[in-house]
């Protein structure tokens, strides 16, 4: 019972410091730029969780109660999980994947396509096969 309010609680905490860390990353200048930082809390406090339901299943199992035990130590599996994914998730938003090279321009990275014409000769927001202006292409209409 102790161990669901504990989870509980860490949940409650992680949510609310997730959430304060949106509200800072929102209002920060755009000269700030990059991928966030790896952020180790939670997956610390899950850890130490996972770490606590682990001592108190081998209690358990060492004081001779094997089903108390066991079911501690699928909580402690879980748990496990739980923290993995956590870790998971930290990592893939401190290292996003970079954008795939461009198949018109060998070595340069593929920007998104412009949605409106911009004005300027050969950049209707459609990218040519060959390389050479919107003139060329074929779904350009010119």
């Amino acid at each position: 019972m102790l161990e669901t309010l504990a989870a509980l609680v860490m949940g409650v905490f992680l949510l609310a410091r997730g959430w304060e860390r949106t509200v800072a990353r929102n209002g920060a200048p755009e000269s700030v730029s990059g991928a966030p930082p790896m952020d180790w809390v939670p997956t610390i406090w899950c850890a130490v969780f996972t770490l606590a339901v682990l001592c108190v299943a081998v209690g358990f199992l060492r004081t001779g109660h094997p089903y108390a035990g066991g079911l501690q130590l699928c909580a402690a599996a879980f748990a496990l999980l739980v923290t993995v994914g956590i870790w998971n998730d930290a990592y893939d938003r401190a290292h996003p994947a970079p954008l795939p090279p461009c198949p018109t321009r060998a070595g340069v990275l593929c920007e998104p396509r412009l949605t409106e014409n911009t004005g300027a000769p050969g950049r209707s927001g459609h990218q040519c096969r060959s390389g050479g202006d919107s003139r060329e292409c074929a779904d350009s209409g010119g």
